[in-house]
């Protein structure tokens, strides 16, 4: 079974970790996230040092923004690595496709999150009521004919 780790600027990270353990608690230890502060030395090191302790693992990375240091230190780290692989992008929607699905081959479980990032975002304008009356003015305010 794949595990996840979650790398994106503090406390992004830590935060969607909670969200994983909330929805999913059976599989909270198959989550570890890594927080990169804004003064971080080496990211690139602190997400080493995660894969290390992921050592025997398929390791499925999911980081904020493609392209920021959160990012680029886990290409790095992960580079080589045959069993791991890096999804930018991370929100819940591909957070929760991937707990849903922990059996799936390492290539494929990074194809549901994508898809699940991108079917997860959508426009979601508030919808105007469907059959049902809509709010009834107070006495004060209904207009009277004989008040004209």
């Amino acid at each position: 079974m794949s595990r996840l780790l979650i790398v994106a600027h503090a406390p992004l990270a830590s935060a969607l970790r909670s969200v994983a353990a909330h929805a999913f608690p059976e599989r909270a230890g198959w989550v570890h996230a890594v927080d990169i502060a804004a003064d971080e030395a080496d990211p690139e090191a602190a997400v080493r040092r995660a894969l290390d302790a992921l050592a025997g693992h398929d390791v499925l990375l999911l980081t904020d923004a493609f392209g920021a240091t959160p990012c680029t230190a886990s290409q790095r780290a992960a580079a080589g690595m045959a069993r791991a692989r890096v999804v930018a992008g991370v929100n819940v929607p591909m957070l929760w496709r991937t707990l849903g699905n922990p059996d799936l081959p390492l290539d494929e479980l990074a194809q549901r999150a994508v898809a699940g990032a991108v079917q997860g975002v959508i426009q979601a304008n508030p919808t105007p009521r469907q059959n049902q009356p809509g709010a009834r003015p107070g006495h004060e305010q209904v207009e009277h004919h004989d008040q004209q």
